[in-house]
């Protein structure tokens, strides 16, 4: 391995410990004091505070385009206003089953419904392993609880958005920096006016006491999760492909999913376990071109025989 691909596989490392850990922050923020109001608006304050210069003086581009809007009411306000309403209800070992495994089955989904794009058998495999695995978590809380919570819906909202929102990236072909850039700025420009305005919040009762959560969302929500995990991202990729990135993320539903467990000391039931195994070797697949491949070998090694024989 040369030092240019261990890089890429150290940046892809550092998204996917930044992605889970914002699977955990944000389970802390949904049990702390702070609303999920409260923690939106502290996301995209910090994000479009620290974007807004760099926007304005060095990568500036027009902005308030429908492309733009559109997708920030998707990746942006839709995405955030149900997956932090799912990390207030929905424990945070189900939550890193959940987000991290529906996001690519809707990403697959939507891609063929929106795009007309076609996938390889591997794709589908893994969307296959992932809803069985799904299915498993959804069916122990049924028999436990007698229904699924707001929580688990909520969450598979939030999927449901990034996925519209992943999809209308590739078919509008929007560069990494304009959906950063446009997800912080016009996502704060829409929500901050309302959540002042009308929305519940609880910043303004005991600031001294919530001091501690507030940084900790800033620091985290504002800046690694959306700026330093979008750079690793983007890096990672231009160095060892989308494929190989995808494949690294497999290990996000495990990494979170076992931490969650540690960090709020969560019951381990059998079926999160087989949901959180299947869920990332579903991703895996989802991610992999292992069928294409196996059958592209295949035909090199058919090819090669008859030129032996010719």
């Amino acid at each position: 391995m040369n030092n240019s691909t261990r890089q890429g596989y150290l940046a892809a490392f550092g998204a996917v410990l930044i992605w889970s850990g914002f699977i955990l922050v944000s389970r802390m923020g949904g049990i702390s004091p702070l609303l999920s109001y409260d923690v939106i608006a502290i996301r995209y304050a910090t994000c479009a505070a620290l974007v807004l210069p760099i926007w304005w003086f060095k990568f500036r581009f027009k902005l308030w385009q429908p492309k733009f809007i559109v997708c920030s009411l998707f990746g942006g306000l839709g995405y955030a206003l149900f997956a932090f309403q799912g990390f207030e209800t929905t424990p945070g070992s189900q939550s890193a089953v959940l987000l991290p495994g529906l996001i690519p089955v809707m990403i697959i989904v939507l891609s063929v419904v929106v795009n007309k794009q076609r996938h390889v058998w591997s794709k589908w495999f893994g969307v296959a392993v992932i809803t069985s695995g799904i299915a498993v978590l959804f069916l122990q809380e049924f028999l436990v609880q007698g229904a699924l919570s707001i929580g688990h819906l909520s969450l598979a909202g939030a999927a449901f958005c990034w996925g519209i929102f992943s999809v209308l990236l590739s078919r509008w072909q929007i560069t990494p920096w304009q959906a950063t850039a446009s997800l912080a700025i016009i996502t704060c420009t829409i929500y901050m006016p309302v959540y002042l305005l009308w929305l519940p919040k609880n910043i303004s009762l005991g600031m001294s006491e919530l001091w501690g959560d507030i940084l900790l969302q800033s620091f985290y929500q504002g800046f690694l999760a959306t700026i330093v995990q979008m750079l690793l991202y983007v890096r990672a990729v231009q160095i060892i492909g989308a494929a190989n990135m995808g494949t690294m993320m497999a290990m996000v539903p495990v990494i979170a999913g076992v931490s969650a467990l540690f960090v709020f000391d969560e019951p381990v039931k059998i079926g999160l376990i087989i949901a959180m195994t299947a869920v990332s070797i579903g991703v895996w697949f989802a991610n992999t071109q292992f069928f294409v491949n196996k059958k592209h070998f295949a035909n090199k090694k058919l090819t090669y025989a008859k030129s032996e024989h010719a």
